[in-house]
């Protein structure tokens, strides 16, 4: 038996993923970058922006803290940090 799947683009906008983020979260420490932007390019929630050097942001209200930008970054400038209690 099949159920059609029915899906609205653009639902990840409203979506946050920040109130269930695992207890890690990217911290870009903005010393060794390189600018490689491998990092924009692996997020699989497209949440880091930023083309230039020291100028790489996160956006945490839809980062999942799956970690690949800091296991990517060819210098080590981005590192998993525990998660801030709000």
């Amino acid at each position: 038996m099949f159920v059609p799947i029915i899906s609205k683009p653009g639902t990840s906008l409203r979506n946050k993923t920040g109130s269930w983020r695992v207890k890690k979260r990217p911290k870009m420490l903005h010393k060794d970058c390189i600018a490689c932007n491998m990092c924009v390019d692996i997020c699989p929630e497209g949440c880091i922006t930023g083309e230039n050097k020291n100028e790489y942001q996160v956006n945490y209200d839809y980062c999942k803290g799956c970690g690949l930008c800091a296991v990517i970054c060819p210098k080590k400038d981005i590192e998993m940090v525990q998660e801030e209690e709000q």
